[in-house]
């Protein structure tokens, strides 16, 4: 068999940039290949040289002509330079994300974290609201090793991917159970709160490519048309209160309604409150500041 030969298989799903990154991601992550190798020509998998054969790459080619994406054929995705376990139940990890965990980890969270350092028995706490396969909550761990962080789903599922994760990377995380939609009455808990929640409404469902339409889960993608903001909402109601003074929020959002989302942060009481664009020139994601009440 060639790369040529396997690439050109998923035409139909994609174009040939990325028909031809999927296939060398396989091969590369999977079997060990390099670029080299498969530009060679004829590519020879054997049982005794890598651990898997042509059987089981023939299954993993199937799988992505079924138009699955290759992170779940995988079972695994890069986030912020550490390898994630995923699968059917999460949403992988996207490169925008990790735009969202370095503006976190930058200087404004480095001062709480200094600050709270220099206050007598006191540490930093940290809250990932819809945490998924746990990479924003382990990546914010690894990055502020002080600090104490608690990350949130609703999903079963996604808090024992994400648990999984935790204890694969060596990061010190809390896993909880909680609606983001019923967030308990706390008051001055957290200093910092990170969320990445449903955003997609659902008119937007036709643009969106069929191997994240048919395979990532809907409960974590979309928002009722009529309510784009209902989880920004009604997170923000709960950090207003359960931030502690001079407290941060951090949101990755849709580009269509950073401006009503502006207005709404602000209304809720917060300040500061600035928008950053993606590496695609897209305005994905936003900061605000909680002040004293």
């Amino acid at each position: 068999m060639r790369y040529r030969d396997l690439w050109q298989r998923l035409l139909s799903l994609y174009d040939e940039r990325e028909a031809k990154a999927i296939v060398r991601l396989v091969l590369e992550e999977r079997f060990g290949l390099t670029l080299a190798e498969m530009l060679l020509g004829d590519i020879e998998i054997k049982d005794n040289r890598y651990k898997i054969g042509e059987e089981e790459l023939e299954s993993l080619m199937h799988r992505l002509e079924q138009g699955e994406p290759v992170q779940y054929v995988l079972g695994e995705a890069w986030f912020y330079g550490h390898r994630f376990h995923v699968e059917p139940g999460v949403l992988i990890p996207r490169p925008e994300t990790e735009l969202l965990v370095e503006w976190a980890l930058q200087r404004d969270i480095q001062i709480i974290d200094k600050e709270i350092k220099e206050a007598p028995r006191r540490g930093m706490n940290v809250l990932d609201i819809g945490t998924g396969s746990g990479c924003i909550a382990i990546s914010l761990a690894l990055g502020l090793p002080s600090a104490s962080v608690t990350a949130w789903d609703v999903s079963d599922a996604a808090l024992r991917i994400a648990q999984g994760n935790a204890e694969q990377l060596g990061a010190n995380v809390s896993f909880v159970k909680q609606d983001a939609l019923a967030a308990p009455d706390d008051v001055a808990l957290w200093d910092v709160i990170v969320s990445n929640p449903p955003y997609v409404c659902a008119s937007e469902a036709a643009q969106m490519e069929p191997h994240v339409l048919e395979h990532e889960p809907h409960e974590a993608l979309f928002v009722p048309d009529n309510d784009a903001l209902l989880f920004y909402r009604t997170i923000a109601r709960y950090a207003h209160q359960a931030l502690k003074p001079g407290g941060l929020l951090y949101f990755e959002i849709n580009p269509l309604y950073a401006d009503e989302l502006s207005s709404m942060l602000k209304s809720q009481g917060f300040v500061e409150i600035e928008l950053r664009n993606d590496q695609f020139g897209k305005c994905r994601m936003v900061k605000a500041l909680k002040i004293e009440n």
